[in-house]
């Protein structure tokens, strides 16, 4: 049986040199190093943009061969209530460092640990300051009780950019031999909006057809594609709307893309397509709402029909 390796974790940055984007905090960290020490920090930000890579990648250039000793990794979202703080993280808190002045407990979506497991987080991390830090990783730090914000360096992690997701899927595409298109780039990250650990996995997906192209990335997610929204919107706000629902049905039924991607790529289109200000913000309004009524269970012809019918009204 054939070994497929997975590309998230053969591509992941080693060093914070090899990180791609994150400088503001990339730089910062880079400075701690060499000072040999660093204090708690709350990572936020959306996924895929760096967060875990940055803090293993921190772990093996301050430990050396021994981070596997001096790190620990754990996910809020699987173990969240207090006896994980209780136990596991202060287990490993309490004991001594291998080789180091200090360890370190990373623990992944922070924002899921209920109230009282924050507040014995808390307590933990005032108990063993001097010989364990911590690095909560969250996607939104407003869930994270402001006695652990107070005592945490707080970085913003940023959205990655175009250019930072060319740079990967270059190195990706280099390592692997397999030839990219010059729009397949542009189309990987309209795909993923710069989420890295998804272009990297839709990147995977896609090489097993061989080059990769625009066209096979929408294949492979399952997406509409922007210049098909973009074509059946202005058929619908031409007059159209026979038109525009004959391309409706074939993205929902010949395509089998889902309602809400459709309405997702409407939204992206409505700040593309010219029209009066006060029509964008009314439609912007209607998109909302029945995004909301297909992920309440509505029909997604009826609701789709329904929004493209709003394209008619002035």
């Amino acid at each position: 049986m054939v070994d497929i390796e997975v590309w998230t974790e053969k591509y992941r940055p080693q060093k914070l040199d090899d990180v791609v984007g994150q400088k503001h905090v990339v730089d910062r960290l880079k400075a701690w190093v060499k000072q040999g020490s660093i204090p708690n920090m709350l990572f936020a930000g959306q996924a895929g943009v760096g967060k875990t890579t940055i803090a293993l990648a921190l772990a093996k250039e301050l430990f050396g061969d021994h981070w596997h000793e001096n790190f620990q990794e754990t996910n809020a979202s699987d173990e969240r209530g207090i006896n994980v703080v209780r136990g596991k993280i202060k287990d490993f808190a309490r004991t001594l460092p291998i080789g180091h002045d200090f360890k370190i407990v990373f623990l992944d979506e922070s924002d899921a640990l209920t109230n009282e497991a924050q507040q014995a987080l808390r307590r933990t991390m005032e108990k063993y300051a001097r010989v364990c830090r911590f690095i909560l990783s969250c996607n939104y730090s407003s869930h994270v009780i402001e006695p652990i914000q107070s005592r945490c360096a707080v970085f913003r992690f940023k959205s990655l950019s175009e250019e930072d997701v060319k740079i990967y899927a270059e190195r990706i595409s280099k390592g692997e031999n397999i030839k990219m298109s010059a729009d397949s780039y542009k189309a990987l990250y309209e795909i993923t909006g710069g989420d890295l650990r998804t272009a990297t996995n839709v990147l995977q997906a896609t090489s097993a057809m061989g080059d990769v192209t625009k066209e096979k990335l929408y294949e492979t997610v399952a997406q509409a594609r922007p210049e098909d929204i973009k074509k059946m919107l202005e058929t619908v706000i031409s007059g159209d709307f026979k038109g525009g629902r004959k391309m409706l049905f074939d993205m929902l039924i010949n395509q089998g893309l889902a309602g809400e991607d459709i309405v997702k790529g409407i939204y992206r289109q409505l700040f593309v397509i010219e029209m009066s200000e006060e029509n964008r913000l009314r439609l912007i309004e209607k998109a909302g709402e029945y995004e909301f009524r297909l992920n309440q269970g509505g029909s997604p012809e009826i609701q789709l029909e329904a929004l493209l019918s709003q394209f008619l009204k002035k």
